[in-house]
């Protein structure tokens, strides 16, 4: 089939609380749609094939990987991107830990760090070590050596715990 006989389909997504709708090809990836069509270029695309996790965002409240879902199967469901978790301009719990515990570098990995680090501390907000480390293994960093990531989930729960 060549690309004259494929046709598009509407797509409706809620994302970060913002409703982008429009009409792509069934191949186009949900990164691409989130990049290209609704300008949220926090979605990282590293290894495009799934393994790297910088394309991590919530669908419907669970991780996934963005590069490997295409933009029509997420139609109707409700997504949140790394832009989606700060309020106002102000950085979250989560966001303030990596911050202030130096759990970033060049920064490439973090949008998916934080997305698959959200979904681990909404389901378990007392997480030890051990735990963000089994969370966050299928997410790769080549700056940190991970330590400091995994000190600022930590911090991150102790502070949203109060």
């Amino acid at each position: 089939m060549n690309e004259d006989t494929i046709g598009t389909m509407a797509v409706s997504v809620t994302v970060n609380g913002h409703v982008y709708t429009g009409d792509c090809e069934p191949r186009l990836t949900l990164a691409d749609f989130l990049r290209h069509r609704c300008g949220l270029t926090g979605t990282h695309l590293g290894c495009e094939h799934g393994v790297c996790g910088a394309c991590t965002i919530l669908v419907d409240g669970r991780s996934a990987r963005a590069c490997l879902m295409l933009a029509v199967q997420a139609d109707g469901a409700t997504i949140t991107t790394v832009e989606g978790l700060s309020g106002g301009g102000e950085l979250n719990s989560l966001q303030e830990a990596f911050w202030d515990n130096h759990g970033l570098q060049c920064g490439f990995c973090t949008p998916g760090m934080l997305m698959t680090a959200t979904e681990l501390l909404d389901e378990n907000p007392e997480p030890d070590a051990a735990e963000v480390r089994e969370c966050l293994s299928g997410n790769l960093c080549r700056c940190t050596g991970y330590d400091a990531i995994v000190t600022s989930v930590l911090d991150a729960a102790r502070r949203m715990r109060g």
